[in-house]
């Protein structure tokens, strides 16, 4: 094992990326021992303590066998009514994989607005947290059915890094039919080197990626590379490994050939970073002493200890907390909009129902999305 590198059961939390072909085979569909042998491994990760997500491809793979359509490149309407149909199959195929170990799955049909966009970025968020805290795998896709070239990642190794550095997973591991990264595709040159680590990912490592290697595959060694400068860039680890074989995260462990490229830096550093330095806050919420003490103690800032609000912001926006005298204590993205912040301003959070109709967010600005200023 490189120096650096920890086995994957030692991870916290666990992003894991399934390509079309090890999913699917193109004659006669849905490869179930495969995916068998996997939910093991991922039952196994859970036993544990690890958080595990899965981004699995296969739904147009799977849908385009079942309704016949040919193995040559499909139009877009082709392409939506594959999905339309293999989303359902691919689903009910995780429910019924994990099922067996007594873990529940969870749908998740992301955009790529849904990961870009902050507000609907925190509902897939929180929706995702949620999920694992009741002790489910949530099972994520591109939305197929409804993207369309301009609004889609178009591969699902950079919506796995999206999704990585969303729940601040520390490990992403992309399982492909190819076991890592090599200086040159190993297919085409002979005197192709293996690369079992990779400590940063520079144009020279960037250069050495390939093309797409299967018709089911919407992606190659490229957008890996790209994934890895997404995901370790916001502090978590990545794997590339082969999942030809069964059981392909126990093989990791077991000493199987993969690459490891080295985080920049810890999940919650490099977010809170992100936090801090990077976004302008669009709000004020002004708090009392208690709530200071409250923030400065690792809690979140409730509705009861805000004195007043300012600015114009939306939910998932960045304000500024700052004590009486304006000085500036955190800051955080807003659980409420400008107007809703000002109405339960002072109130208990029990009483936000009442006040705004509906049954919001107990904090004002949770504390995973808060970093103190001094």
């Amino acid at each position: 094992m490189a120096a650096g590198r920890k086995p994957v059961a030692s991870h916290r939390r666990i992003v894991i990326k399934i390509g079309s072909a090890l999913l699917v085979d193109r004659q006669s569909g849905l490869k179930t021992a495969w995916l068998d042998s996997l939910c093991a491994d991922i039952a196994s990760l859970k036993k544990v303590g690890a958080d595990v997500l899965v981004v699995s491809s296969g739904a147009i793979a799977l849908g385009r066998t079942v309704l016949g359509l040919p193995a040559t490149a499909l139009r877009l309407e082709e392409s939506q009514a594959a999905a339309a149909v293999g989303q359902i199959a691919l689903a009910r195929a995780w429910s019924t994989g994990l099922s067996t170990h007594d873990i529940a799955a969870g749908q998740i049909l992301l955009t790529l607005g849904d990961t870009e966009e902050r507000r609907r970025y925190l509902n897939a968020r929180a929706t995702m947290g949620e999920l694992m805290r009741r002790g489910a795998v949530p099972i994520i896709n591109e939305n197929d059915t409804v993207a369309t070239s301009e609004i889609r990642y178009g591969d699902n190794d950079r919506l796995a890094a999206r999704v990585a550095t969303m729940v601040g997973a520390d490990l992403l591991v992309l399982l492909s039919d190819i076991d890592g990264l090599y200086t040159a595709p190993p297919a085409s040159d002979p005197d192709a080197r293996f690369l079992d680590e990779i400590a940063a990912i520079t144009p020279k490592i960037e250069a050495m990626a390939g093309d797409a290697g299967s018709e089911l595959s919407r992606g190659g060694m490229k957008t890996k590379i790209d994934a890895g400068k997404i995901a370790t860039g916001a502090g978590c680890a990545m794997i590339i490994a082969s999942g030809k074989v069964e059981h392909p995260l126990s093989l990791i462990d077991a000493g199987g050939r993969s690459s490891w490229f080295a985080p920049s830096g810890t999940p919650q550093t490099a977010r809170k970073t992100w936090i801090a330095g990077q976004l302008e806050p669009s709000g004020r919420l002004v708090v009392d002493a208690g709530a200071e003490a409250a923030l400065r103690s690792g809690k979140s800032l409730l509705p009861a200890g805000v004195r007043s609000v300012s600015g114009a912001f939306h939910r998932g926006d960045p304000v500024a907390v700052v004590d009486p005298s304006g000085r500036e204590i955190a800051r955080g993205l807003a659980g409420y909009d400008a107007d809703e912040a000002s109405r339960i301003a002072g109130r208990k959070s029990s009483e936000i129902e009442a006040i705004l109709g509906y049954s919001g967010r107990a904090a004002m600005v949770h504390r995973d999305d808060m970093v103190l200023s001094v």
